[in-house]
């Protein structure tokens, strides 16, 4: 799919989806396209336990009870939640659950401020409906309607920044199951109501920094099983994470440039640090406004990637990816400007004094950047 900007994971995992399809002989709930065990061996990769002729690479890491937990809600009649901070990859799990279980991953709502009914329902195609009246020909379903039709997984991304209204109606079809066209009139009989088909279910994702500005209400509560992802704190776990993704921008961009281990940890140690300081902060002043979640920390590699493979000298320095750093999550000046300075004059000074190896390059190359942005 190198056509694809950005190809949804049942296409760009296609093939071995297809084969892990093949061989699959476990019992499959509703109209699922993968067993259970196959979908999270799917998400999490195989173990030479698994006894397969092929390996499966793993595409999300963390605990594996999270994986299973959401599996086996998407198999019942609730719909699932997954909470967590920015960047803790609940979209991207929301992603890989609705590829291996639907072959559809794209049934996307996105809430917002200005997210209506509409949305999770049905609108109306004026032209049509001028020219024939209101009928189902007429009728655009939404992505979750759609989910309903062909008993598929549908996704609503940041339910929390949806207004109550919105929540409301989403309890209906999480309760009912069905979905009520009032328009169409009773005397069309079956017409005028939606049915969701064995195998519909809604997986949610809500920014636990987002509390506070549409709360669910505790009748939506009961219809979610709630999964929260928590941010990753696991120095191997992330670096799993990082080193994963890496290789993935590398292929995507078609670019052979060399990224040395030792500057992947200077890069997580450095976000550990900042979490540190952000923890131990007493004030939001003294906090970054970034999360410095892992994907923050992927930001930042890949910045300093391309920069160095368009104009550097095909070759990931420490000098560029400090500047990467700075530049990404520097958002506030000067208040951020502030925080990273006294991060680099506090921490980084020291250790590259006592380490050496790319601690300095990265200290000036960090310096370099604060000066230019002060």
């Amino acid at each position: 799919m190198t056509d694809l900007l950005r190809a949804p994971a049942e296409l760009k995992y296609a093939e071995e989806l297809d084969w892990l399809e093949s061989i699959d002989d476990n019992p499959k709930p509703f109209s699922w396209r993968l067993s259970p065990k196959m979908v999270r061996l799917f998400v999490l990769g195989s173990e030479r336990a698994d006894g397969l002729d092929r390996e499966i690479a793993p595409k999300w890491f963390g605990d594996r009870s999270f994986v299973e937990r959401s599996i086996v809600t998407l198999a019942s009649d609730r719909g699932l939640l997954l909470i967590g901070d920015p960047g803790t990859g609940k979209s991207w799990l929301a992603e890989l659950l609705s590829a291996a279980i639907s072959r559809n991953s794209t049934l996307v709502v996105q809430g917002t401020a200005g997210t209506t009914e509409d949305h999770i329902k049905y609108s109306w195609n004026v032209s049509m409906v001028i020219a024939k009246g209101q009928s189902r020909e007429s009728m655009i379903p939404s992505p979750i309607m759609t989910a309903m039709e062909t008993g598929a997984i549908g996704r609503f991304e940041e339910l929390t920044r949806s207004t109550s209204d919105v929540q409301d109606a989403l309890i209906s079809i999480l309760s009912e199951k069905y979905i009520s066209v009032p328009e169409l009139g009773s005397d069309q009989g079956s017409d005028n109501i939606v049915f969701a088909k064995p195998g519909f279910s809604v997986i949610a994702t809500a920014n636990s920094r987002d509390r506070g500005v549409n709360d669910l209400s505790s009748a939506l509560k009961r219809r979610f099983n709630f999964v929260r992802i928590p941010v990753v704190t696991n120095k191997k776990s992330e670096a799993e994470i990082v080193r994963f993704r890496t290789e993935e921008l590398l292929r995507r961009h078609r670019i052979e440039l060399d990224v040395p281990p030792t500057l992947l940890d200077v890069l997580l140690r450095s976000f550990a640090d900042l979490r540190a300081s952000t923890a131990a902060a007493g004030s939001d002043d003294e906090k970054l406004e970034s999360a410095l979640s892992t994907a923050e920390q992927i930001g930042v590699l890949e910045d300093a990637i391309l920069h160095s493979d368009f104009f550097g000298e095909r070759a990931l320095t420490a000098h560029t990816l400090a500047s990467s750093l700075v530049g990404s999550l520097a958002r506030r000046a000067p208040e951020d400007l502030a925080i990273l300075n006294k991060y680099l004059h506090g921490v980084v000074e020291p250790r590259s004094k006592e380490e050496g190896g790319s601690w300095p390059e990265f200290l000036e190359g960090g310096r370099e950047a604060i000066a230019t942005l002060s």
